[in-house]
């Protein structure tokens, strides 16, 4: 596990080992959440990358059939 150290200006480097697995390229936004007493980053990523990642699934839903008739 790396350490960081935050900045007087409250700023952090995700180490390159981190960077590099995930992806992350610079200017890319972060998603910050508040875990308890943690800090979790998620990167955003265009909805266009989920392309594809739930194969198999119906992507035609059968609606109640009172919705249907509406």
């Amino acid at each position: 596990m790396d350490a960081v150290t935050v900045s007087p200006k409250y700023q952090v480097v995700i180490p390159k080992k981190v960077r590099n697995s995930l992806n992350i390229q610079p200017g890319q936004k972060m998603q910050v959440i508040e875990y308890g007493k943690n800090i979790v980053l998620i990167p955003v990523r265009p909805i266009e990358d989920a392309l594809g990642s739930l194969p198999g699934i119906d992507t035609d839903p059968q609606r109640e059939k009172e919705d249907r008739e509406l």
